[in-house]
Formats: structure tokens, C-alpha cells, sequence
């Protein structure tokens, strides 16, 4: 078998008559572990195969074979049952971008452990809700920031203690997760697991609320044969560079599951700060083929300027995280040719919506529903919405027998929030969007967020967009203010850039700004210049904290 084909074992395709996908189904034994169907599988076939790149600020390069990754992802394995850990257990990773990272989640995976990836921006607050609700049994954490304090603190606030290892050096109360795992043996009797056992946790990024825990099945990887092979368009010889860090769920859509399901290689850059000449170079010096990143990062690279670099090698580039600004889509193709595919999707989920055609893409707008999945919008209460009218995404599927690989399993330890979530037939996802009259969706924003104005329904990211692309808007933030006439004023929250100051003369300026990008009725009638926006620890803003404190000062 040719590795570019591997993938198509677990899975059946079907394509129109321009090869675009329409039709996707997993195929896979009910005992499926990518760690050994997958990465050890390679491994045999083409043992020197080029699974990951991985290079620091520092210069510092390792290059791992599929082999490589194969023996230290056992040994993980080992180590881990060496010390108590077992199938269901739930495991804590704070590794940054450090390479450790991957060969600790496969070594889970080997054991039927519950991974659960983190970022190292927590808080010792954070760290306490997470071991509490997740009952954390381990953690493996980098030593390149103050994490091991973060846990050290919430052990002593618990009153109890967990299993910790340390990457990339010593601390005390740590096990050397680097030492240890090399004393290891290579070889694992495989524990069976099934699709409905749980194999990796994310928490959510808590826009509206504490952080919900979604918990993924042994299936969850194969669903990312859409992401990578037919959205990112991934180069089995080239390499593949998503932006992630690997405490969000975007890692994994981008820095293991598809990429190594279709035997590409992935790039891995680890950084605290980005800086956007430094992965402009690193995409001109490695020669990256597939690239994938926030808007934010796009934005970022417009205005250093790209003339400077030779990006000759990318293919094919995606955008996700949130909805993409048009006037973005236009400048990155000016500087290279290429068009930006956006795709949307959730912790919860895998891809969901995307433009997986450069021929059909439709700039602003998500795309059209994965084949993966049967997509709706649904109004308030419950029935479909006709073309051109908002309503809630929702993907028709039944929880209760995991009938749709990619979907999560539930919300771990939290029942009331599964049933709301899963409820009639559908996966309930938060999100709003319109579908023009060719099928394509247009992101409006979280179902919380729209804001209801004199009889309109008025979603967040159109004024925003417009805000934008005002010289002295750095930042924005659209929400609600209650209005006794109106119900609800739009409302926007704006951080300035340097070379501005706040005035009502400002203020006027941008109000006539947004009239002429957006129907007269959704410009800000209200505006409020402030120096930093409200956000999560994932960068989100928290649109519900900018309301709450509007409602108590009404």
C-alpha cells in the first residue's frame, strides 16, 4: 500500500464529477487505537518516513522518523503503566509546543487513558478547577514556565496529590519524564479499547461560563481524514505547519491525527511570542507546503509585509478559529496567489463546515456542510430556517448511540449540560449562521451574542468586520445594551490603536464609518473606548462579561 493511500482503509469517499468530496463514512474495527493502527503501522511500513520537524527560538532541531515515534510513544506507554496509570484515567498535559507532547498522548492512547491537553497560560486557579472536575490522576508539564508552581499551589489548595512528570528538566516532586521514558521497553501488550471509550478531553474556552469538558472516542481521530486530506490538502512528502499550541483542540486538528492518517509530516515551531517575520521565515527556510492559522495571524503577516520572503513552497493555506474578515481573504491572495479556505468547526467537533474546493470558494463565507456531516439551522423553537434567515447550526445526529464519528461523547461529569447539548436529534453548537441561496453559510455569530434591535436580529461579527477596517480600531467587541425603545442598542467595545485618542468626534467618525459598510439599522448607537477587551485564557473575548457589566450599570 502507497502511504498517500493508507487513509482510504478506514474510510469510504465518494466525488463529484469535479473530485470534490460528497460523500464521507469512517470505516474502522470498533477496537480502532491510532496509536497503533496508525502511527505504529506506518512505522513498519516506512520506518524512516519523516513524521515531525520540530525547532525552537533557540535553533534547536529534531527530526522523528515514524519509527522515532513509534518506540517513545510505548515507552510513554510504559512509563505511565509503571506507574499506576490505567485505561480511564485521566491524564493532564501542559507541553507548550515541546515535542514531548506527542509522544505522551500516543503513549495514553496505547494504555486507554484519557488525554487532556492544556495551555501553560493557566492560572493556579484554573489548575484547580480542572483537577477537581476532570479528576485529574497525573500530569505531565513543561519545565520552560511556572506551571509545576500552578499545580504545587491547587495540590495544596485540594488537599491531595497527583502523579507529576516534568519535560525538559528537573523539579522536585517530579518524576523526569525525558529520563525515565528512554529506560522503557519499545514493546506494549495493546489494551483493547472501543469507540465509546474515552480517549481525549478538551475544555472548551468558556466564552459564557466556566470551561465544559468535551470527551472525545477512540473514532475521533479518523473524522480528521476530512480535515487534513480533503481541506488542508496535506503533501505526504511535504510539511504541514498548523499555528496551535497544543493545549487547544486545534492542535490536533492540525499537528497529528489527519496529517499522520495521510503520512504527511508536521512542522512544529515552539515559541512563547509570535512574532510574524520569524514564521514567515521559518515557512521560506523549511519550505512548508500546507499552512493553517487563525485570521489574526494572516492579519499579522499583511501588515509586515510578505514581499520579503519566498512562500513559493505553500500549496494550499486554510483559516479557522473565527470568521474570516473579506477584506483579509483579498490582500493574502494579492501577496501570494493562493486563496485562503476557511473551515469551521468546535471542540466538540471536527470539521464541520469548509470551502474544500479553491474552484467554489466564496470569500467571508464558511462553505458548505462536510460531508461528514448533516448540517441545519434551526430557529428558536426548532423548525428549519428558510434561505437568506439566521438560525442556530445543529448537526443531526443520535448521542446516545455515538452514531457520528468526530462528535463528542458528552460532557464529561456533566449531564444537565450533555442534554442540553444533545436534545431532539441534534448537536446543538451555539453558533449562528445564514445560508445563501448556493448552500454556502455565513457565520454570524454565538447564539447568546446576537443582538435583538427594534425587530432585528443583529449579529456581532458583520459590525465588527466593519470596525475593522477603521485605521483607528485595533480591537472590537459588538454586544447588546438593554434600551427601553429599542429592547437592545448595538453596542461596540473598542480598543484603539496607538495613533488615536478617544473623543466624541471619534465616535461620530466610526458611527458614519459602519453606516456605510452595513445596513443603517446595525451600526453602534452606542461605543465605548477601552484599553483591553475581556478575553479567555484562549484569546476569545467574553462578549457575556462586557454585558453583564451593562446590565448592572442600567
Amino acid at each position: 500500500m502507497e502511504i498517500k493511500n493508507f487513509y482510504k482503509q478506514f474510510c469510504i469517499e465518494e466525488f463529484d464529477t469535479d473530485g470534490v468530496l460528497k460523500h464521507f463514512d469512517v470505516k474502522a474495527p470498533d477496537d480502532f487505537n491510532f496509536a497503533y493502527d496508525v502511527v505504529d503501522k506506518i512505522a513498519e511500513m516506512e520506518p524512516n518516513r519523516r513524521a515531525m520537524v520540530w525547532t525552537n527560538v533557540r535553533g534547536d532541531e529534531k527530526v522523528f522518523t515514524f519509527k522515532q515515534i513509534s518506540d517513545y510513544s510505548t515507552q510513554a506507554a510504559n512509563l505511565f503503566k509503571a506507574h499506576g496509570i490505567k485505561k480511564g484515567d485521566t491524564v493532564l498535559l501542559i507541553l507548550k509546543r515541546n515535542y514531548q507532547f506527542w509522544f505522551a498522548i500516543l503513549g495514553l492512547h496505547k494504555i486507554g487513558a484519557i488525554a487532556v491537553p492544556a495551555t501553560n497560560l493557566l492560572t493556579t486557579k484554573d489548575i484547580v478547577y480542572r483537577l477537581s472536575a476532570a479528576q485529574i490522576k497525573a500530569a505531565v508539564c513543561t519545565c520552560e514556565c511556572d506551571v509545576h508552581q500552578h499545580i504545587d499551589e491547587a495540590e495544596k489548595k485540594l488537599g491531595y496529590s497527583i502523579l507529576k512528570f516534568s519535560a525538559m528538566g528537573d523539579f522536585d516532586g517530579y518524576i523526569n519524564f525525558d529520563e525515565e521514558m528512554v529506560k522503557q521497553p519499545t514493546t506494549i501488550e495493546r489494551v483493547p479499547v472501543s469507540r465509546t471509550d474515552g480517549m481525549l478531553m478538551y475544555f472548551t474556552s468558556g466564552t459564557s461560563g466556566e470551561p465544559k469538558m468535551a470527551l472525545h472516542g477512540f473514532f475521533y481521530p479518523l473524522a480528521h481524514i476530512v480535515t487534513a486530506v480533503h481541506w488542508q490538502n496535506v503533501d505526504p512528502e511535504g510539511l504541514h505547519l498548523t499555528v496551535a499550541e497544543t493545549g487547544w483542540g486545534k492542535a490536533v486538528w492540525g499537528k497529528l491525527y489527519g496529517q499522520w492518517l495521510a503520512g504527511a509530516g508536521i512542522f512544529v515551531y515552539d515559541f512563547d511570542k509570535f512574532v510574524p517575520a520569524e514564521l514567515l521565515h521559518l515557512i521560506e527556510k523549511y519550505r512548508i507546503t500546507t499552512f493553517c492559522a487563525p485570521p489574526t495571524i494572516y492579519r499579522f503577516f499583511i501588515k509586515e509585509g510578505m514581499e520579503g520572503y519566498d512562500l513559493s513552497s505553500l500549496q494550499h493555506v486554510t483559516i479557522a478559529g473565527e470568521a474570516l474578515n473579506e477584506e483579509v481573504y483579498r490582500k493574502f491572495k494579492e501577496y501570494t496567489g493562493l486563496s485562503l479556505m476557511e473551515g469551521y468547526g468546535q471542540t466538540e467537533t471536527t470539521l464541520t463546515i469548509a470551502n474544500l474546493s479553491v474552484d467554489r470558494v466564496r470569500p467571508g463565507s464558511m462553505g458548505l456542510p462536510s460531508p461528514l456531516y448533516d448540517v441545519a439551522l434551526l430557529d428558536d423553537e426548532g423548525n428549519s430556517v428558510p434561505t437568506g434567515e439566521v438560525g442556530e447550526i445543529v448537526l443531526r445526529a443520535d448521542q446516545a448511540l455515538c452514531s457520528q464519528p468526530g462528535l463528542f461523547l458528552e460532557y464529561y461529569r456533566d449531564p444537565e449540560n450533555t442534554a442540553y447539548a444533545w436534545r431532539n436529534g441534534y448537536y446543538h453548537t451555539g453558533d449562528t449562521a445564514y445560508r445563501d441561496e448556493d448552500g454556502y453559510y455565513w457565520y454570524v455569530g454565538r447564539k447568546d451574542d446576537i443582538i435583538k434591535s427594534s425587530g432585528y436580529r443583529i449579529g456581532p461579527f458583520e459590525v465588527e468586520s466593519a470596525l475593522m477596517e477603521h485605521p483607528a480600531v485595533l480591537e472590537c467587541a459588538v454586544t447588546g445594551v438593554p434600551d427601553p425603545v429599542r429592547g437592545q442598542l448595538v453596542k461596540a467595545t473598542i480598543v484603539l490603536t496607538s495613533k488615536y485618542a478617544p473623543s466624541e468626534e471619534l465616535k461620530k467618525e466610526i458611527q458614519d464609518f459602519v453606516k456605510k459598510l452595513t445596513a443603517p439599522y446595525k451600526y453602534p448607537r452606542a461605543i465605548e473606548f477601552v484599553t483591553e477587551l475581556p478575553k479567555t485564557i484562549s484569546g476569545k473575548i467574553r462578549r457575556v462579561e462586557i454585558r453583564e457589566k451593562d446590565q448592572k450599570s442600567v
